[in-house]
């Protein structure tokens, strides 16, 4: 996410929800951003402000919504281009009714209340080409990201810290072991780290560990000999020897079985291999890159790989962090990833873009299987995506995600603005029901859990309540 702070300065916005008490907090956070924020219960008073008044951004509660309020916000967006609008539900946002065609051709983005106001101040400034303050431009590449453009995306700290060595490990000739969970791109470091050396005009040959039955594999690392057993027709070579004067990537090195690590380590050290059924050694130039999903140190101590096997590859080492630590990733991937399948499927550009709210929910999401479930998710969208479809809106992604019960149930201290500015002068009463108000906001209407925060009873909190309401 974008670092630095928002600002809204000259930025006029009208806030339209029939929660007195929500729309004045909003509007207290949105000043501190430099806005300046008219707020209305109903569509008359914001019929009236928007005729007086030049207002950049409307903001409106999604059960307001209807016919006469989309009309008004559609026509002044007809007078006033540029002008965003936003739906504010308490719902959670595959729930959101995404067929009505009056409202899909004029919100700019959904959000979901509790509205964290620093973000969506920032949200509006992206919108409106207001950069934050103190941000880096995506257009800043570092020596390190254009090296390996065209196999990597990325500006997250985590990703420039992992791959800093990158190119001075390409050059060298010795073994490089490369870890990280399933789906961080090991395969993609591995072409890296060959294209980026000298033997980059030699085969890159990758083999899976991990997929190849164990009385195959040593046939398709070292080859055998005509009639070396039954069904060998013909001498066939080895990966070792069809990689020669390039780079073979042993991917899921950790499963490969001890038996066939004793021949590896052989032929690591000394650069010859054996076919299947010979006795004459093979010399083989060959660059070795290994990668493994599981913890290697802990596999040799249980006795799953052999130690000096692990030394001898363990020279030079990579380690990609999980896509979960490197969420400023993950808009430039996700958008890539969509692009690119809409590409292939023919689709004419200009392409739907994704809402603001639609990059936050990937990036809060826990990506278990990494960048390639974040690439098979933005594929399946493009896939399904409607085609009159001008921006792609939370509620279009959701159905595609597993395991989202930490979007739709978001943690009650997740916000990051949940301050109440309180002016001087405000009635002890007036501040009370803000407190309230703002409270039950953060519980989404649970008044039980929002007695525990207040450490008041529930009927305290039913009175006053009742008090406020008269």
């Amino acid at each position: 996410m974008t670092n630095g702070t928002p600002d809204l300065t000259g930025i006029s916005l009208l806030v339209v929800d029939h929660d007195v008490s929500f729309a004045e907090s909003l509007r207290l956070s949105l000043e501190k951003f430099g806005a300046g924020v008219f707020t209305a219960s109903d569509q008359r008073d914001a019929a009236a402000i928007l005729s007086h008044g030049n207002i950049h951004v409307i903001t409106a509660s999604l059960v307001m919504a209807d016919e006469g309020l989309i009309g008004m916000v559609r026509d002044y967006k007809t007078a006033h281009p540029g002008t965003l609008f936003y739906l504010l539900t308490e719902e959670d946002y595959d729930l959101v009714e995404s067929s009505e065609e009056s409202v899909r051709f004029i919100v700019d983005d959904y959000l979901r209340k509790p509205v964290d106001a620093g973000r969506f101040a920032g949200m509006i400034g992206t919108d409106l080409g207001r950069p934050r303050t103190g941000s880096t431009s995506l257009a800043v590449i570092e020596p390190v990201v254009a090296r390996v453009k065209p196999y990597f995306i990325f500006r997250s700290p985590a990703m420039r810290r992992a791959l800093a060595n990158i190119s001075e490990m390409a050059v060298s000739n010795q073994t490089v072991l490369i870890s990280g969970e399933t789906g961080t791109g090991k395969e993609l470091v591995a072409r890296a780290v060959h294209v980026l050396s000298p033997r980059s005009q030699g085969p890159f040959v990758p083999i899976n560990c991990g997929a190849i039955p164990e009385s195959l594999i040593e046939g398709e690392l070292f080859g055998h000999e005509k009639g070396a057993f039954t069904g060998a027709y013909a001498t066939r070579k080895g990966k070792f020897e069809t990689a020669d004067n390039g780079t073979l990537f042993l991917d899921e090195i950790g499963d490969m079985p001890l038996g066939l690590q004793v021949r590896l380590l052989r032929a690591l050290e000394e650069k010859k291999v054996y076919r299947i059924g010979s006795e004459r050694p093979v010399p083989v130039n060959v660059r070795v890159i290994g990668a493994t999903a599981v913890e290697l140190e802990k596999a040799v101590r249980d006795g799953l790989f052999r130690e000096d096997l692990y030394y001898r590859l363990n020279v030079l080492r990579l380690n990609l962090p999980p896509l979960r630590e490197r969420v400023e990733d993950i808009p430039l991937l996700a958008l890539h990833f969509l692009e690119r399948a809409f590409a292939e499927m023919g689709r004419k550009p200009p392409y739907p873009a994704l809402s603001p709210e639609t990059i936050h929910l990937l990036q809060i999401f826990p990506w278990r299987g990494n960048v390639r479930e974040l690439r098979n998710i933005m594929t399946r969208i493009a896939t399904l995506l409607p085609s009159d479809t001008r921006k792609i809106f939370p509620f279009h992604v959701l159905p595609h995600l597993e395991d989202t019960g930490e979007i739709r149930r978001p943690s009650l201290h997740t916000q990051t603005d949940s301050d109440i500015v309180v002016p001087v002068g405000t009635s002890l009463d007036k501040v009370e029901e803000m407190v309230i108000r703002e409270t039950l906001n953060k519980t989404r209407g649970n008044r039980t859990r929002a007695a525990e925060m207040l450490g008041i009873s529930v009927r305290t909190l039913r009175r006053k309540l009742n008090k406020t309401s008269t």
